[in-house]
């Protein structure tokens, strides 16, 4: 059952995941696919953080036995990132039938795998540049002079 901590008394292991993603630029999710929904434990780990997802963006990895490679949890994901206040990219980085996925040495089995991560965490990359750029640059204007300025323009 979920239980919810009064400020700074979480679990140490909670502190410690907070601390790594306040700093973060991006965050890669990795999920697996349960009953073509997302793992509760992901969805409960998720759902104990707020503040610490805003404004930035997400990478989503499904996997999963068969051949959609955790597809149907990624949208699900994809929702609930959206409402945690985080971006996703337009890319998702399927591993279907992962039990095939990954060669005994650890290495992909299939080649084209490395071309297509690297696709996907170099958009991650450009979209975390650019959402850190905009959340470090000062505020200009406050919502009311920017409502002033759109209504003076018309």
């Amino acid at each position: 059952m979920y239980k919810e901590y009064p400020k700074g008394q979480a679990p140490e292991a909670l502190e410690r995941l907070a601390a790594l993603i306040v700093p973060a630029d991006a965050v890669v999710v990795v999920s697996g696919e349960y009953n073509h929904s997302i793992p509760p434990a992901l969805s409960n780990l998720l759902d104990h953080f707020l503040e610490e997802w805003f404004r930035k963006p997400a990478a989503i990895v499904g996997y999963s036995a068969g051949a959609f490679g955790g597809v149907r949890a990624a949208m699900q994901l994809r929702m609930m990132l959206a409402e945690l206040g985080m971006v996703s990219i337009p890319s998702l980085l399927p591993v279907p039938v992962v039990q095939q996925a990954i060669a005994e040495d650890g290495t992909p089995a299939d080649p084209r795998m490395r071309e297509r991560a690297k696709k996907f965490l170099d958009e991650l990359e450009w979209c975390g540049e650019a959402l850190r750029t905009h959340r470090e640059r000062p505020r200009e204007r406050s919502a009311c002079e920017a409502a002033a300025q759109v209504g003076s323009a018309r």
